[in-house]
């Protein structure tokens, strides 16, 4: 079978065990909570984002608060949360440049995004895909892991990731690409001692058989 034709299977696969509903795991009202959050997500669980934010979220009810919050007081509301020194220097100086360069207004391009404190091509992606509803592949650990197992990449950078998964994925699967490998990497194609003989995807993985 051509690559073109097992991507294919692949996509339809997931579509019918996964859906197509966009899900996004952390919690948001708005799209520079959604920001703030994914910042958060670096090297973190979802689960303890959720846990940390439901109270800053609180303490800091607009964007013009975090824009005016003490670092130290900062580091210690997320200090549970891996990397807390840089996320809350990252997370005060995004706030504002938001509210100075974009009018309080998370912006939409790539180019834009990137110029945020704390933000690199994975965040960017995750607002451009859930936010605007652009054509972006989020590369996190799942995916990075699972488009290297199934044979759609040999790489191991992320962008270099992204990049080979943006020649071989159809544009309207790029954003759904993300949300189902998460679901399936969480539950089935773990890390460690994946479940292959319940994987859905079994028959059109490169890598059965070697774990």
């Amino acid at each position: 079978m051509k690559k073109k034709e097992r991507v294919q299977k692949i996509l339809e696969i997931l579509d019918e065990t996964y859906g197509t509903e966009k899900i996004i795991y952390l919690n948001h009202k708005n799209p520079w909570q959604l920001l703030i959050a994914v910042i958060l997500s670096a090297q973190c669980t979802d689960a303890r984002v959720n846990i940390v934010t439901k109270d800053l979220y609180q303490k800091y009810p607009t964007l013009e608060a975090f824009a005016a919050a003490d670092v130290h007081e900062m580091e210690q509301d997320i200090h549970s949360i891996g990397f807390y020194h840089s996320k809350a220097k990252n997370i005060i100086a995004c706030a504002r440049r938001l509210i100075d360069d974009f009018g309080g207004e998370v912006p939409r391009s790539l180019e834009d995004l990137l110029t945020l404190p704390g933000v690199g091509r994975k965040t960017a992606n995750v607002i451009r895909g859930n936010v605007y509803d652009d054509p972006s592949i989020v590369v996190d650990t799942h995916v990075k892991r699972i488009s290297a197992r199934l044979g759609l990449t040999k790489k191991t950078d992320p962008t270099d990731v992204e990049f080979d998964l943006m020649k071989v994925l159809p544009q309207d699967h790029w954003i759904n690409y993300n949300i189902q490998i998460i679901t399936l990497g969480r539950s089935i194609c773990t890390a460690r001692s994946p479940h292959c003989g319940e994987c859905p995807l079994y028959e059109f993985c490169v890598s059965k058989g070697k774990f």
